[in-house]
């Protein structure tokens, strides 16, 4: 079940017209760019699509018009994450979620919990998730790290919990999940810059920011690294480098919804408190942009 999230994959941004009113249009080219470029699922609702600032009611307008866009062509994951264990149940099985395949669910966030929290929390959505569970481990934004140990815990108590995104940047920590996993649990990384050295010590993928940008190069990035052709991964992840660090200078989505505009795909927009790039940020992603796509 799990090899369904195996290679690229994209956190999709949402992206919104002048009045904050969610752009299915734009959204609509976003997931066509994704289904043209080879990557092989995507993820709604994630950090990066602003869910915090979405109302349950354009949840699930947006979980239908993806799902219906890309018409079982690829996997499609769902974001359900929060500090509340019992809210994050209650939408788990309040939501229409028959056309998606997974969710992705972040380590509760603000709160702190212990690994026992963490491992308890888990354990509850897993246990009456109606869709496979993807662990989501972000420290530099919930606050807290979910530790090897628990992510390792969680992997042998549940078949639900198929998989984890990777975004601690520890290497170390990883190296011990990809050690003592159980078979057939996966490992993805959270972090673009990081997809190529993951993969070389057994990682699955990614769960990429930038593949709403350049689909086609994490696609290419992602499946040459699994091939085991990593002279021409470290190749292609070098000349990425550059626009992946610039994504996030001035906060994510900002970055990617800044260089989709200086390609003329969406407005660049976000619902506060998010705000758009700074000038400077935005001509170093329009020029790597350009760079990128020759």
């Amino acid at each position: 079940m799990n090899k369904n999230f195996r290679g690229a994959g994209v956190a999709l941004i949402t992206p919104f017209k002048a009045d904050l009113t969610i752009d299915f249009e734009g959204l609509g080219k976003i997931v066509d760019s994704q289904l043209e470029n080879q990557i092989d699922y995507m993820v709604v609702l994630g950090t990066t699509a602003e869910t915090s600032t979405l109302n349950a009611a354009e949840k699930q307008q947006i979980v239908d018009f993806v799902c219906k866009r890309a018409d079982g062509k690829i996997p499609i994951i769902i974001g359900i994450g929060g500090n509340n264990t019992q809210a994050v149940i209650d939408t788990a099985l309040s939501m229409d979620l028959s056309k998606a395949d997974a969710i992705l669910s972040v380590v509760p966030y603000f709160s702190k919990p212990t690994q026992e929290g963490i491992f308890q929390h888990y354990l509850a959505i897993a246990k009456v998730s109606p869709l496979p569970l993807i662990l989501y481990n972000v420290p530099g934004r919930t606050g807290v790290n979910m530790s090897a140990e628990t992510t390792l815990r969680l992997a042998h108590a549940s078949d639900k919990i198929i998989a984890t995104k990777e975004a601690s940047g520890n290497i170390s920590e990883i190296t011990k999940i990809l050690r003592d996993k159980p078979a057939g649990f996966t490992v993805l990384s959270g972090d673009d810059s990081l997809v190529v050295p993951m993969i070389a010590i057994g990682a699955e993928g990614v769960i990429s920011v930038a593949a709403n940008i350049v689909p086609k190069a994490i696609a290419d990035l992602t499946h040459l690294a699994l091939e085991g052709n990593f002279k021409a991964a470290a190749q292609l992840h070098l000349r990425m480098q550059k626009i992946c660090e610039a994504l996030f200078i001035d906060g994510n989505p900002g970055g990617a919804k800044a260089a989709l505009h200086s390609a003329g795909i969406i407005e660049n927009v976000l619902r506060l408190p998010l705000v758009p790039v700074n000038s400077a940020t935005y001509e170093i992603l329009a020029t790597e942009m350009q760079l990128i796509n020759r």
